[in-house]
């Protein structure tokens, strides 16, 4: 597509040039504002492929007092963005032609690592959990009446819970899917749909999750058949209470991911002597066949949270020598993960919202900034550094600074997936759960927050 001019005013009508693929394309968000007057002078030039920001704030540095790190430095930058990549991260030019970011921090774009796209109520009627469904057995027998009638909506519903992500500043998501016999395939098929029409605004990797239980529910060939239809990763549900079988479900587990060339990720809640034994098994396995490191994560693994102290400590380290991940949505209350000591050894730590308003929570914001500001809370992290550290959580380890402050991101050749939010820096972001204004992925912009 050859290159054209358009004046700011005329970029607000032609908005879908850079608001490609998202609902909220007609919204007139700060970067589309345009000035009462526009001389022949004041012009942007845009293509579909290509972006310019002015005025966009990035951090530089910090502050220290008697070896504190007390505060940030941020300055004005101009960015090009070309091909879905930061072309070039320039000094701030306030005459060029380029969009306004007036002064907002530019942010790596967030990702949340554990969700259940296909299942939730959200964009329909308000529903609460019900009582009666307090254990996993409870809600695997509930599923087992719902979920074909909540097939009927669950593409469109899984739009508008991708729409709420990127509301949020998430451009990226793994999402773990129904796979068992009350859905068959079609939890799957209705997702892939929904991503499809979401492709040029949102990413997304997929969990094949047998949430009735493998053995249990007898879901060994719908896994098989789901593993080769676009799925990234196998998963399982608590290999022992639920399947009663903890060595069969994991073996199954990982040949099959083996056989497919997948990665894994599985639900492990349960606790004790039981739990501890799954990681342990996995652990073994995982370092039996190699090509499965780095690509092997455990969801929720709440045993970690009530391991003695040395047992926890060689745990974490077995996880990380098996690069083995941990992806944890931060509970509260009696179970506290040990996040800190996880990231001590080097553990992979990742977040995610898990279940948004259906079924089996009835919370759920979407934003993993949030999550970065609940593990700020749990684990008293309140200094300036510390919650700069925080951010990590919600980009899956990319920060804009390095520890000793040295700028470290955007560079050039980065992927241009980035959030413009309203704060001084990462750690007032994390702190206040700064308000998201924009959201580019791959380089367009596929969010704007409404101005008032």
């Amino acid at each position: 597509m050859a290159p054209h001019l358009l004046t700011r005013k005329d970029f607000i009508k032609s908005s879908s040039i850079l608001l490609a693929g998202s609902s909220l394309a007609s919204c007139t968000g700060f970067l589309a504002t345009a000035p009462q007057e526009t001389s022949q002078q004041d012009t942007y030039q845009a293509t579909a492929k290509t972006l310019s920001m002015k005025n966009v704030s990035l951090e530089t540095g910090f502050e220290y007092e008697e070896g504190e790190v007390i505060g940030t430095k941020t300055g004005l930058f101009t960015i090009e963005i070309s091909n879905g990549k930061i072309k070039a991260v320039l000094p701030n030019n306030p005459k060029a032609n380029a969009l306004d970011a007036q002064g907002l921090l530019l942010l790596p774009g967030f990702k949340d690592m554990h969700i259940h796209l296909d299942k939730t109520f959200y964009g329909g009627p308000w529903q609460a959990r019900r009582k009666k469904n307090r254990t996993v057995q409870d809600m695997i027998a509930y599923e087992e009446q719902v979920l074909p009638e909540m097939l009927n909506t669950s593409t469109e519903r899984a739009e508008k819970l991708i729409e709420l992500l990127q509301s949020h500043g998430v451009s990226f998501a793994r999402s773990h899917v129904n796979i068992e016999p009350a859905s068959g395939l079609n939890s799957l098929k209705n997702l892939q749909q929904a991503l499809e029409h979401k492709k040029d605004s949102f990413d997304a990797e997929l969990v094949a999750f047998p949430q009735h239980g493998i053995l249990r529910s007898k879901s060994e060939q719908l896994m098989k058949e789901a593993a080769t239809m676009g799925i990234d990763f196998i998963g399982g549900l608590d290999p022992g209470s639920i399947d009663g079988d903890m060595q069969k479900s994991m073996d199954f587990v990982v040949q099959l991911a083996l056989d497919q060339n997948k990665g894994i990720d599985i639900h492990l809640h349960e606790g004790g002597e039981s739990g501890l034994k799954t990681v342990e098994y996995l652990i073994d396995r995982v370092n039996e066949n190699p090509v499965l490191k780095g690509k092997t994560f455990i969801s929720h693994s709440f045993v970690l949270a009530r391991l003695e102290n040395q047992k926890l400590e060689e745990t974490a380290e077995k996880l990380a020598g098996a690069k083995i991940g941990i992806i944890s949505t931060i509970p509260f209350g009696k179970l506290i993960m040990p996040i800190p000591t996880l990231y001590k050894y080097g553990v992979d730590v990742r977040t995610g919202n898990d279940s948004i308003i259906d079924h089996w929570n009835t919370f759920g914001s979407g934003s993993v900034l949030q999550k970065a500001n609940l593990m700020a809370q749990l684990y008293g992290y309140s200094t300036e550094f510390e919650l700069s550290r925080c951010l990590k959580l919600a980009t899956h380890n990319v920060l804009p600074l390095d520890d000793k402050g040295n700028r470290q991101w955007p560079l050039a050749g980065d992927n241009a997936d980035l959030v413009l939010v309203d704060a001084s820096c990462s750690a007032e972001a994390v702190s206040r759960i700064s308000p998201v204004r924009a959201l580019i992925h791959k380089g367009s912009i596929v969010y704007q927050a409404p101005t008032v």
